[in-house]
């Protein structure tokens, strides 16, 4: 079983991080928009370890339009850095799902069954940026339908959720489960953004939390003292969810 909140010292502040499993990363090289290559996957999967991480899921797009991943081409991926992983000597478990974009091409992959689950038969999930789908009833009754759990990736990032914090609410009754996005609660994605975090959290509505990790700069970020202190603020004792 997954445990997101079992505490591992911080190498960089002596203060536990409070994650130790991360269930949505794009530490994978070079099929989407997160690592380019194993060399950097290595430094990011090195990094993670050395706060305290032990469990990653790699977690890489599926859009329709951008990144037809497949699991055949994910889990070639997911090998190749194992490999990498243990002739670097880093002891880490990795795990591969995907983060599956809410479109008519997963509409096709959920008929076939085609899914790679972050655990058992709970799925990743996101949204669009820029506009909110008008189907998105529909599209959970059918993940639901088809027996899967969806967790909805970084719900504070979609702005269109901005002008009623209350939505998230809703999106709980539809049924999604809820993961925020770690660097969220630091202000890097803006101040609207971070408001938004925090209000999911401090209103219980956040199952689970991720890095979202896609570059050197989100783990520079992430490996601060001053997230540090902020992420130990915000999500230690909270009492989520853990796989």
């Amino acid at each position: 079983m997954f445990n997101l909140f079992k505490k591992k010292r911080d190498l960089y502040t002596g203060e536990p991080f409070p994650v130790t499993t991360d269930i949505h990363s794009h530490i994978l090289a070079g099929i989407d928009d997160g690592s380019p290559d194993i060399a950097t996957s290595l430094k990011l999967v090195k990094g993670l370890y050395d706060l305290g991480y032990r469990r990653l899921v790699a977690t890489p797009h599926i859009i329709g339009d951008y990144y037809r991943n497949n699991p055949d081409i994910i889990n070639r991926e997911l090998e190749i850095l194992k490999n990498a992983c243990a002739e670097a000597g880093i002891n880490i478990e990795l795990f591969a799902a995907a983060e599956y974009m809410l479109d008519d091409y997963f509409l096709q992959i959920l008929k076939q069954k085609d899914i790679l689950p972050v655990y058992q038969n709970f799925i990743l999930t996101e949204l669009p940026y820029s506009v909110l789908p008008m189907n998105i009833n529909e599209m959970v009754f059918e993940i639901i339908t088809a027996g899967y759990k969806p967790i909805l990736a970084h719900p504070e990032r979609y702005f269109y959720y901005h002008h009623d914090l209350n939505e998230y609410f809703r999106l709980k009754e539809l049924g999604f489960l809820l993961q925020v996005n770690l660097l969220s609660l630091t202000g890097y994605y803006g101040p609207p953004v971070t408001k938004a975090a925090k209000f999911i959290i401090d209103n219980g509505l956040a199952d689970f939390v991720g890095s979202d990790m896609h570059h050197l700069r989100h783990l520079e970020i992430l490996s601060s003292k001053e997230t540090n202190v902020i992420l130990n603020k915000h999500i230690r004792d909270k009492g989520f969810n853990n796989f």
